[in-house]
Parts: structure tokens; C-alpha cells; sequence
């Protein structure tokens, strides 16, 4: 009672201060604890030396929220589509999530303008206004709990920014958009039907891979070729978006091929078709 207490009386001082003001119009509430949130807009080209002699940046936070926002969405829609199957779930959330929508979610919210940085931001890094908006839902997580981080993703995001039924139902290539990415940066890759074989109830399954230059970065199933395709390429965007050995093969890679003479532009493929 006397923590409640104390919480209360110091949010009702500070309410009309900054930072808790900018916070409070961005999030619709008031934080508890504002630093886990200057810490989320802390990139670590800008880390700052703690107490303890860590250096603190919105990367772990940016861990923690990328499973908090997968958790929350995932929930969100499986009550918004209760006749769904589980395929159609897994590509809306896919659509939410993405890289393009975090960072477009992010500059529509200002975020851009919390962030500190050091790093020029240009097409080479735009994703950290994406990584900041992880690392937000992080430090919402921490600060406020999981009730209130789904009830700010919901009013604050989905309802604002996403068009949610409209977003469900967009079709998403994602074989589609590996192959143009590939082929932007001269980078190799190939699709391969490891095998084909029966469900329990005697139908064709097919299992396909996705390699870049030999390494393989994603196998999908499914019961078309085509459906075991997109579920491999979908993998592998991930992967590449997150791997972190995955980004050194490729960065590594393409500046072989800039030492060729291409000049090639280290961006990442586009999760939405």
C-alpha cells in the first residue's frame, strides 16, 4: 500500500514535468519508471556507462519487446478472428510486426524525435526507429505489466495506426519478395523441394528450403509446393532480419560485390508484398 502510495504521489509531482509529460501524450499514461523508457530510445551508439560499469542501450530491451509485441498481437488476433485458422493468424501477425510497419508506426507516433543517437540515420539503418518501438513495448512491459502493455498496443497502435481487417486480408508474397531483394544485390539464392511426403490422412505434404550461397536460411511445409515456398521465404526474412551471424554472412557478401564494382545498397528485403 505505502509503494502504491509513494508511485501515486510521485507521478502526481512530476505530472506536469518533463520528461513524464512527453511520455504521457505519447503512451497515455503516466511511467513509473521513466528511465527503463530513456533507455528504450537509447541506441547503443549513444550507451551510457552505468553505475555498475555496464554499458545500458535499448538493445536487450528491444530483445524483450520483439516477444512481448508477438505475444500481444498474436492474442489481439486470435479474439479478433475466432473462426481463423492458424495460418492466416500467423501471416496477419507477420504484417503487423514487420520491419516497414514498426518504423512507419514509430515516425507516426514521433519517436524519430526520443531517439538518441549518434548514427546518421539513412536507408542504411532506418530500422532503428523499429528497434526503438521494441524496446518500447520492452519498457512498457517492465514498467507497467502485460495488461496494460495489450492495452496500449491495442488503443494506442492498432486502433490508431493498423487497419487491422483490411491488413489481414492483403496478400503477402514473400517468395516474391526474397527473389526481387536477391536480385537487387546480386546475392545467389535458390529454392530446393527437400521432400514430399503424407499427413495421417494420406495428403501430399511438401517440405522446400531456401539457401543464400549455399548457406540455408529457412524450410517451410506445406501441402502446394508453392505453400511450402512462401513458409520457407518467410523464415528466411525473418532469419535475416535477426540472425545476427546471418547479417555478418550477408554484409560480408555484398561487400565482396561492391568490391566488384556493384553498388549495392545493405537494406533488407521487403516483408510485405
Amino acid at each position: 500500500m505505502f509503494i502504491r502510495l509513494y508511485q501515486y504521489l510521485r507521478r502526481r509531482f512530476w505530472r506536469n514535468k518533463e520528461p513524464y509529460l512527453s511520455l504521457y501524450r505519447m503512451l497515455g499514461f503516466y511511467p513509473n519508471d521513466v528511465q527503463l523508457y530513456k533507455q528504450a530510445f537509447t541506441h547503443r551508439s549513444s550507451s551510457i556507462e552505468t553505475e555498475d560499469g555496464r554499458w545500458a542501450n535499448n538493445e536487450r530491451l528491444e530483445f524483450l519487446g520483439d516477444a512481448i509485441l508477438d505475444a500481444v498481437v498474436a492474442d489481439i488476433i486470435y479474439k479478433q478472428f475466432p473462426d481463423r485458422k492458424e495460418g492466416f493468424m500467423t501471416n496477419t501477425r507477420s504484417k503487423i510486426v514487420q520491419r516497414e510497419s514498426l518504423n512507419r508506426i514509430a515516425l507516426e507516433m514521433g519517436l524519430d524525435k526520443m531517439i538518441v543517437s549518434s548514427t546518421r540515420i539513412n536507408s542504411h539503418n532506418n530500422y532503428m526507429y523499429g528497434n526503438a518501438f521494441e524496446a518500447l513495448i520492452g519498457a512498457i512491459y517492465l514498467d507497467q505489466g502485460y495488461r496494460k502493455c495489450r492495452i496500449f498496443v491495442k488503443e494506442q497502435i492498432i486502433d490508431k495506426y493498423i487497419p487491422l481487417h483490411k491488413i489481414a486480408h492483403k496478400e503477402v508474397n514473400f517468395k516474391s519478395n526474397m527473389i526481387e531483394w536477391s536480385q537487387k544485390h546480386k546475392l545467389d539464392i535458390s529454392f530446393e523441394l527437400i521432400e514430399t511426403f503424407a499427413d495421417q490422412d494420406r495428403n501430399p505434404v511438401f517440405q522446400t528450403s531456401v539457401s543464400l550461397m549455399g548457406t540455408t536460411l529457412g524450410i517451410g511445409i506445406g501441402y502446394t509446393k508453392k505453400e511450402s515456398q512462401q513458409s520457407a521465404a518467410r523464415m528466411a526474412i525473418q532469419k535475416i532480419r535477426k540472425d545476427k551471424d546471418i547479417q555478418k554472412l550477408i554484409a560480408s557478401l555484398k561487400k565482396k560485390n561492391y568490391a566488384k564494382g556493384h553498388n549495392i545498397l545493405p537494406d533488407y528485403p521487403e516483408e510485405e508484398g
